[in-house]
């Protein structure tokens, strides 16, 4: 009697869909931020109203980036943390374009805002997945 292999295991939209979708809510937040954070960048606005240093906000609005999608799917942190920070460059890059002035001061705050929102978002992630915590 011939041996019957299993036939090549394909990718289906809907199996495509239902990994992805724990991922959607983080990911969907994610890019919402990224938005406003690009948005705030280049508009003609001056920080200095603001309680606190031009620093420390670049440090917490990327920590707030880089938290929701390691908190949905946790082993995703260096991916995101990596793209965060090369995210801040690129928005460093593009300033002078809109005649503001590019500080790499700022990207020296973005990465590690970035790094502090990663990690916590992605050990919250976790502790929240363990039995009797969530669902």
């Amino acid at each position: 009697m011939p041996s019957r292999e299993p036939p090549c295991k394909s990718v289906s939209f809907l199996s495509l869909w239902t990994s992805l979708r724990p991922s959607l809510p983080g990911l969907a937040l994610t890019l919402v931020l990224a938005l406003a954070i690009a948005l705030l960048a280049f508009a003609p606005i001056s920080s200095a109203s603001l309680p606190g240093s031009d620093k420390l906000h670049h440090f917490l609005a990327f920590a707030v980036l880089a938290f929701p999608l390691p908190f949905a799917r946790p082993r995703l942190v260096w991916p995101v943390i990596l793209t965060v920070s090369l995210y801040g460059g690129v928005i460093k890059l593009i300033l002078p374009v809109f005649g503001r002035e590019a500080s790499w001061g700022d990207l020296v705050a973005d990465v590690p805002g970035a790094l502090c929102g990663g990690f916590p978002g992605a050990l919250c992630g976790k502790i929240c997945r363990r039995p009797g915590i969530i669902g």
